[in-house]
């Protein structure tokens, strides 16, 4: 007999108004002030959303984000009520169901699906293809692991992709004995361009070939892929091919999450791998891993979860699970800083005040700015394409006779931080995002021709 969600989880226990623990109506859990969401038509007023220190430049977003008010607001409020009561709020939060002890009722909202909620609404899709997790490292690990490939099958990536997408594939391969192949997309940053791209996928795709693995915007280069192209390059070549032949197009989207007016669910691929903690600004250790049915089908977990009820109802009755894989399935268990996965929510909705056009043309703006400045400096070379179709809000470059991590390094004595791109060709690397201004850029150049003049 299947055991419902309320009969798996209710036992004797007490009652009480659950609802005062989230809203602050107890000794116990003060009211907590509701997130700041003033008018953020002034990029300006963007800024003074974040606490970011104001004696230093920033042009590091896509490492690791800071939180904006409204985030930094959410999680104290969670912290608190959890601090409060963490059974009568993790509970009914996680769940969805009223508590372990026995309440028949609470007001606590199931925040578990708000956020995949949340996230769904910003990706274009729904809640049921949305899987939490902790990283967009996480959720590649997941997804390759996941994946039930054999001997003989192949997987595909490119050379350009970075350490944890490659790793994930590699780790795959061991468990399942299938092969990895690399491919690279182009030759040239001088003659790159999206018909050569999509030509390449196609030539690189074999008959054996099942996942292709791509990454939205190169962390190495700041090189921003045609997803749609690809992807319609993919799915002309799966018309051809039954259903469990089929090449699953999975895509590392971080470094676009955030920056591109893109909904997700219509970019074309099967799976779209993100952490939230960079350039959505959300809460750190979080992220998603959205996925059409057809390529949840072809995973298995790794991790079990706590959110599938049908799993658990399995276990209780001592059976295998019914049916196929589901991005509830997928949605790691195990005890969590909840405080900062239910925030998730509350970046999302940030994001959203202030307008997803707006931020990708004020990004594309900063940017522009930034890599004009740099192509009309001598002894300075260029990598990312000025072609908003090729790129996105991420810049590499080399000042001759000078080492990155020299540049790194000089630049961050001048209160300016940037980063060295950490793969085997490094190139120096800044990323002009929302929360700076022009004359911020002007600032930044200007002392990147001081550096050319030293060099």
């Amino acid at each position: 007999m299947s055991i419902t969600r309320r009969e798996f989880i209710t036992g004797a226990g007490v009652t009480l108004a659950a609802s005062a623990l989230l809203s602050g109506r107890s000794e116990a859990n003060p009211p907590m002030p509701q997130p700041n969401l003033q008018s953020l038509d002034d990029w300006s007023a963007v800024r003074d959303q974040f606490d970011l220190s104001r004696e230093y430049i920033h042009l590091a977003p896509f490492y690791i984000s800071s939180h904006p008010r409204p985030v930094r607001e959410a999680i104290e409020k969670y912290r608190r009520a959890i601090d409060a009561n963490p059974v009568l709020t993790v509970h009914p939060a996680v769940f969805g169901i009223p508590s372990v002890v026995g309440l028949t009722k609470t007001d606590i909202p199931y925040l578990t699906q708000t956020v995949r909620e949340a996230a769904a609404d910003y990706v274009g899709g729904n809640a049921d293809d949305i899987a939490l997790t902790d990283s967009t490292t996480m959720g590649l690990g997941l997804a390759y692991n996941g994946l039930m490939l054999k001997p003989g099958q192949e997987m595909l990536a490119t050379e350009h992709d970075f350490y944890p997408h490659h790793e994930s594939i590699r780790f795959a391969a061991e468990r399942t004995g299938a092969s990895v192949r690399k491919i690279s997309l182009f030759d040239s940053f001088e003659t790159i361009s999206e018909d050569e791209i999509v030509a390449r996928v196609r030539k690189g795709i074999r008959p054996n070939t099942r996942t292709l693995g791509i990454t939205w915007v190169h962390s190495a280069s700041g090189v921003k892929l045609p997803v749609r192209a690809i992807a319609a390059a993919v799915d002309d070549i799966n018309r051809k091919r039954d259903e469990q032949d089929r090449v699953l197009l999975i895509v590392d989207g971080v470094h676009g999450f955030g920056v591109e007016d893109e909904n997700v669910a219509d970019l074309g691929c099967d799976v779209f791998i993100s952490g939230t903690h960079k350039w959505i600004f959300g809460p750190r250790g979080t992220g998603i891993v959205w996925a059409r049915k057809a390529a949840w089908a072809r995973m298995r977990p790794t991790i079990p979860s706590f959110i599938a009820i049908d799993l658990w109802d399995a276990w209780k009755e001592n059976h295998l699970p019914e049916g196929l894989t589901n991005a509830t399935w997928m949605t790691c268990g195990g005890f969590k800083p909840y405080e900062h996965q239910w925030a998730m929510a509350d970046a999302f909705q940030f994001i959203r005040q202030i307008g997803r056009k707006r931020i990708a043309e004020r990004t594309y703006q900063l940017n522009d700015q930034c890599k004009d400045g740099l192509a009309g400096m001598k002894g300075i070379k260029l990598y990312t394409p000025k072609d908003h179709n090729l790129s996105s809000g991420i810049i590499c470059f080399d000042i001759e006779g000078m080492r990155p991590e020299e540049v790194a390094r000089r630049m961050l004595a001048r209160k300016i931080i940037m980063t060295k791109t950490p793969y085997g060709r490094s190139y120096a690397r800044l990323a002009p995002s929302i929360l700076l201004s022009p004359e911020e850029i002007d600032t930044v150049l200007r002392e990147i021709r001081a550096l050319t003049a030293q060099a």
